[in-house]
């Protein structure tokens, strides 16, 4: 049995470790490093996305002095605090977001869980061990070598690396698990894993000119920061971005992901610096590799973003976690690692604060189950599809609310809507045929995003603050920090960007592209 699960823990390392520690660094560490510091005749833009990077625990650490290589970049830049995430907020689907300017209903990644109508299984891009061990090392390790990029994301959208290499730019990916490009590369799997599955030792995959990917693929061959979780880590993603500045290497455009923030934040709650204070010496260690820490505002653009917040889980388990197979044990719930059978009728999907309810059997009425979910009072609505046209319930109000795209009602993002019923429901203030967000910033683009991500019938379902879904195998937080949800306290994030004064249209996470692109051009 042991031999069985070594696959299985060894893969789950990739997400649910903790990231390795690194040497602390200060300013009186700095070294002369071969880094260009003249001008340069193309911006050489580099965009840090920092797990769970929020607002308050970030400007304490700056005030209480433990975020010095943050605080100098908040200094020399421009910043806001509200930059609106994707929806679900859940790593994988914002940063599809992130790469292609769209939100999932054209990049068609719904979310960490969700379930495959077509394939009839659910599927997991890694939302704890326990679900990993019951879905299948197998399933887990390809979606992370080659289904996220080369199958799942459409190709009807195209990403910021196959935007810049037709204006003959390159591009690099560090520890970025949405990557696709136009180069082909090939990722190795560790000896460690394939002695003790069935996984092939090596996966073709398409990313930008230079990928690094932990332990799969490196661009410094001596980088050793491959142990603790196989390289998916802060110490490996900035020795691979300090390899690329010393060598001088670097390409016009680097995307480069800091996870370990989001492990603590999960942990100890929203309000901890402490992951800030660790994430921060690393940012130090890159500003030392200059000659002078202001030498790295002279060639290169930086943009340092979060993806989504976290807000608070009840510590009481049995109040804050919403048990949706115990809501719904009226019906036939599809186990997780199995095939959908013909007497199956749903599937339940959690990603922390919100959840896919799937209709997987004619005898049963979505209308039925939103009836059932409704009757939770930690749920804060229940949206589902008929045709074009979305409606959403909800516990606490009456009526319902529908919308669909195009109309004559718009909100401050210039999209049309077509709306009726209780708009209190999403928190929607209308005024002369104008939207007014609430509590769900860009909740109508966002929501609708998501109830056009896959094929199926299904439910989306959203909880209040403090609460949190949990299905078979899902993980919980109580106690801590969770995100997923549509509300204002999971969705917006801060930036800083250097070396510009160009503003963004729109302060939102899908706009990100079209303005970085602008760099160019």
């Amino acid at each position: 049995m042991l031999i069985r699960l070594l696959p299985c823990i060894a893969i789950s390392i990739l997400l649910i470790g903790c990231a390795s520690s690194g040497h602390n660094s200060n300013e009186q560490d700095k070294k002369s490093a071969a880094i260009q510091t003249e001008s340069q005749s193309s911006p050489k833009v580099i965009l840090l996305v920092i797990d769970s990077l929020m607002d308050e625990p970030l400007k304490k650490a700056i005030q209480e002095k433990k975020a010095p290589a943050l605080a100098f970049f908040l200094e020399h830049g421009q910043y806001s605090k509200n930059v609106v995430s994707s929806y679900p907020t859940m790593s994988v689907t914002i940063d599809s977001s992130l790469i292609t300017g769209a939100y999932p209903d054209k990049s068609k990644i719904p979310g960490l869980v969700w379930f495959n109508k077509d394939e009839k299984q659910i599927i997991t891009y890694g939302n704890g061990l326990f679900e990993i061990m019951k879905i299948g090392v197998s399933q887990f390790a390809e979606s992370i070598m080659h289904q996220y990029n080369n199958v799942d994301l459409s190709p009807n959208v195209s990403t910021i690396h196959e935007d810049l290499n037709t204006i003959k730019k390159e591009s690099a990916s560090i520890n970025a698990f949405i990557y696709r490009g136009n180069y082909r590369h090939t990722l190795k799997v560790p000896k460690l894993i394939t002695k003790v599955s069935n996984l092939p030792s090596e996966y073709e995959t398409a990313g930008p000119k230079m990928l690094s990917l932990g332990a799969f693929i490196q661009q410094d061959k001596k980088n050793n920061h491959i142990v603790n979780r196989l390289g998916l880590n802060d110490a490996f993603a900035v020795q691979e971005l300090k390899y690329l500045l010393e060598k001088n290497i670097i390409p016009e455009f680097t995307i480069l992901y800091i996870s370990g923030n989001d492990f603590t934040v999960h942990r100890k709650g929203p309000n901890t610096i402490k992951g800030i204070e660790k994430l921060d010496k690393y940012l130090q260690e890159v500003l030392n590799s200059f000659p002078e820490w202001e030498d790295a505002l002279k060639n290169y653009n930086w943009i340092i973003i979060g993806d989504s917040k976290q807000s608070p889980v009840i510590e009481s388990k049995k109040e804050a976690l919403i048990d949706l197979q115990e809501t719904l044990s009226e019906y036939r719930i599809l186990k997780l690692g199995k095939p959908a059978a013909k007497d199956d009728e749903i599937v339940i999907t959690a990603n922390e604060r919100m959840a896919y309810v799937y209709k997987i059997n004619e005898s049963v009425s979505v209308k039925d189950i939103a009836g059932r979910l409704k009757t939770d009072q930690r749920i804060a609505w229940i949206a589902w599809k008929e045709k074009e046209l979305i409606h959403v319930i909800s516990g606490d109000h009456e009526g319902s609310f529908e919308f669909k795209p195009g109309g004559t009602y718009r909100d401050v993002y210039n999209q049309g809507w077509s709306i009726k019923g209780n708009t209190s429901i999403l928190d929607l203030t209308l005024k002369n045929k104008n939207i007014h967000y609430g509590d769900y910033p860009d909740g109508l683009a966002r929501l609708y995003g998501a109830m056009n991500s896959q094929e199926g019938e299904f439910l989306v379902v959203d909880a209040k603050p403090g609460y949190e879904f949990i299905g078979e195998s899902s993980p919980e937080h109580s106690g801590g920090g969770a995100h997923g949800s549509m509300h204002k306290d999971d969705s917006l994030i801060p930036i800083i960007v250097t070396g510009t004064d160009k503003s963004i249209e729109q302060l939102r996470i899908v706009d990100l592209k079209k303005w970085i692109l602008e760099f160019w051009n």
